[in-house]
């Protein structure tokens, strides 16, 4: 199963590209130089016509391979709003957390991560307890998964609760002088701002001083004055 979906992506390679993106993500692992538009369109023809089991299982076989693209891919093939059932998805998803080594392959798979924890909130009591791995990749991701909760203009009581749940983690976070972290917390600031800016204001009031300035700078990107 896994070579013919692998044969797809490796018949676009570009061997230019690909030296190109090495150097980009330094990261360790091959690359093949495909682009992003063209897994977009491979892992859409794909969703259609696999099944949700089978998803599963040729997404579980392309991350193994450790190759950029097929990671990518796998995540693409995950992210989707509405997998019935979906606690096998989950269950991979998850299972991918210690092999994140870099924000390429990390986001896609977070974006992954944010359909499931959409479906199901209640999720979110697991994504807690990445808030205090030892690995910062995790630690990033409870931040980056939990981005829905930024957006929504008019959010019910429990939505309200769950980012202020999500405003302490951010919280927590705030010592850790990682680049990485202090750039998702300023991300989840700065989209949070367009939507509930009394919470960003009030958050940078607290903690504003002990953030790096950068990620303070980008946290008001969208806050007027």
């Amino acid at each position: 199963m896994l070579t013919a979906y692998l044969d797809q992506i490796k018949a676009h390679a570009d061997a230019e590209r690909a030296e190109q993106m090495a150097a980009y993500h330094k990261v360790d692992r091959p690359y093949l130089g495909v682009a992003n538009p063209v897994l977009n369109d491979l892992t859409k023809s794909w969703r259609q016509e696999l099944d949700v089991p089978a998803r599963i299982e040729l997404a579980d076989a392309l991350w193994q391979t450790n190759i950029h693209e097929a990671r990518v891919a796998a995540a693409k093939l995950l992210t989707q709003a509405r997998i019935r059932p979906d606690d096998a998805a989950w269950d991979l998803l998850q299972s991918w957390l210690p092999d994140f080594d870099a924000w390429a392959v990390a986001d896609h798979a977070c974006m992954a991560i944010q359909k499931r924890l959409s479906a199901d909130p209640a999720r979110l009591d697991q994504v807690e307890s990445w808030t205090t791995s030892d690995h910062m990749w995790t630690r990033r991701a409870a931040l980056v998964a939990t981005l829905p909760w930024t957006k929504q203009n008019h959010p019910k009581p429990d939505d309200l609760a769950r980012r202020d749940r999500i405003l302490g983690w951010a919280a927590g976070y705030v010592p850790d002088r990682d680049w990485f972290i202090q750039k998702a917390i300023a991300w989840w600031l700065r989209e949070l701002s367009k939507h509930d800016s009394e919470r960003v204001i009030a958050f940078l009031d607290t903690h504003g001083e002990a953030m790096k300035p950068f990620a303070r700078r980008e946290a008001r990107k969208y806050l007027m004055g």
